[in-house]
């Protein structure tokens, strides 16, 4: 009988808990998430779409521009899971590279920028917690991963470049 009523205590506690942290998402992240989502389209329009679209074009040219700043501004201008269709703007043999950056990169921008990938929001939250009970600050924690990512988005879309390259001259794949 106790283990019925302990189960029964415990089981609605679960639902609560969970309705507690729903309402902390609704009145704290949320509406976080909107402002910044609002500024972003915001800015985009008031550059206009067709000059971010040349700036794009002009980055995808120089392997440096097109695994640093193609990654970044995809993800913040297009977020989850738009920001694969920068990949147009490439070669047909830099696609898999370009790939492998965005990719990469959805989960560094967390921080900085959750509405990029929201998805990943709870990953982050649950790490900086961690950080910031340990006595650490979060913004620190969100700036180094940002910058570490664009390091590691460079590094992987050039080895995965090269590796592509290679498959493609071996296998005598012309595109």
């Amino acid at each position: 009988m106790k283990f019925i009523e302990w189960f029964g205590k415990n089981f609605i506690g679960l639902f609560e808990a969970g309705g507690e942290t729903f309402m902390g998402f609704m009145t704290g992240i949320v509406p976080l998430l909107i402002v910044l989502l609002t500024f972003t389209y915001s800015l985009i329009a008031f550059i206009g779409e067709e000059r971010v679209n040349r700036a794009i074009q002009a980055s995808a040219k120089y392997m440096i521009l097109r695994y640093t700043v193609m990654p970044v501004l995809s993800v913040l201008l297009l977020t989850n899971p738009m920001a694969y269709t920068f990949g147009k703007f490439v070669k047909e043999e830099e696609k898999p590279a370009f790939y492998d950056s965005v990719v990469t990169f959805l989960h560094p921008v967390t921080g900085l920028f959750p509405y990029a990938n929201a998805g990943e929001l709870f990953v982050y939250l649950g790490i900086a917690n961690g950080v910031m009970q340990a006595g650490y600050d979060q913004g620190s924690l969100a700036v180094r991963y940002f910058l570490c990512g664009i390091v590691v988005v460079l590094v992987r879309g050039v080895i995965t470049e090269i590796i592509t390259k290679f498959l493609i001259k071996r296998e005598g794949i012309t595109l």
